[in-house]
């Protein structure tokens, strides 16, 4: 605001002083040069308000003022650009390196509508990423990226619709409880992938098969879900056998412990017995037995 005033002063000031100038003639060409200078300070005057004024596009980036879009597509970025315009209504960053989303990439666009993420390298969602998006989103697209895992407190409370396919997707109780939540679009819903899944009871240890992808991978999760499958139910069963193994080889260790103890204490008392047995027996002496005599 102080730099808009300053250049509004300078401005009018150079008008003042051109409008002197030219009154300070005679005749029809003193009318004329008034008419003239007056609408040269006034168009200069708007310029200078107007550049002030319109939002700066950020760097690599186009903006089209005139629909509130933003593109910043193919443009070899590798984090969230600075100094997105927070009237944007349309923000296309898909095609690039991105890798993650900081917390507070979006918090400023509350008219944000649609969100183009898709072909980047994005493997990890900042708690609240996307959790501050406004109710006015519609689209959100993250597909074709590196994502593995994500949760529905992520995403928070958006009701856009949501693209998730092409990402290589650890299926889990957590994620499945996610697709529950978002509205995906129903024409890309297939393609979201179990690149791996949640070991069975059934499945082996885990230390036997440290590469197992699981049961499922490979299969489309929502395919899995309507055929009945319940990953949080497996998660649970896979924990509750966990804990009863656990609490096994505890109560083991216990019984080992006791009968050791037991027998080290046993060892203890007999090697003490013996030690007292191989002790000289204590004898009389003859003043003590002559006592013992003349007193029957």
């Amino acid at each position: 605001m102080h730099r808009i005033g300053f250049l509004c002063d300078s401005v009018l000031c150079l008008c003042e002083k051109r409008w002197t100038a030219v009154s300070g003639g005679r005749g029809k060409e003193t009318g004329e040069g008034l008419d003239l200078y007056s609408y040269l300070c006034v168009s200069l005057l708007f310029s200078a308000l107007w550049g002030q004024a319109t939002p700066q596009c950020p760097d690599s980036c186009h903006c089209a003022w005139d629909t509130a879009t933003v593109l910043c597509s193919n443009a070899g970025l590798r984090e969230i650009p600075e100094g997105i315009p927070p009237e944007t209504v349309s923000l296309h960053l898909e095609r690039n390196y991105i890798r993650n989303i900081p917390e507070s990439a979006f918090n400023h666009l509350v008219h944000l509508r649609d969100l183009y993420l898709s072909h980047n390298r994005i493997d990890s969602l900042s708690s609240g990423a996307l959790r501050h998006l406004g109710p006015d989103l519609r689209l959100l697209d993250l597909s074709h990226n590196q994502l593995r895992q994500a949760s529905k407190e992520d995403f928070g409370s958006t009701r856009a619709k949501t693209r998730l396919y092409h990402n290589p997707w650890h299926c889990d109780c957590t994620l499945q409880e996610l697709m529950e939540t978002l509205n995906l679009e129903p024409e890309t819903v297939n393609g979201i992938i179990c690149e791996s899944s949640v070991r069975g009871v059934g499945e082996g240890s885990r230390w036997e098969d440290p590469g197992s992808l699981g049961e499922h991978a490979g299969q489309p999760l929502v395919k899995l879900l309507d055929s009945g499958v319940n990953f949080c139910s497996l998660q649970r069963k896979t924990t509750d056998v966990a804990m009863l193994v656990t609490m096994f080889v505890w109560f083991f260790m216990v019984i080992v412990y006791v009968v050791y103890y037991v027998r080290q204490n046993q060892a203890e008392a007999r090697r003490h017995l013996e030690y007292l047995k191989s002790l000289p027996s204590p004898r009389k002496t003859p003043t003590e037995a002559d006592t013992l005599s003349t007193g029957f």
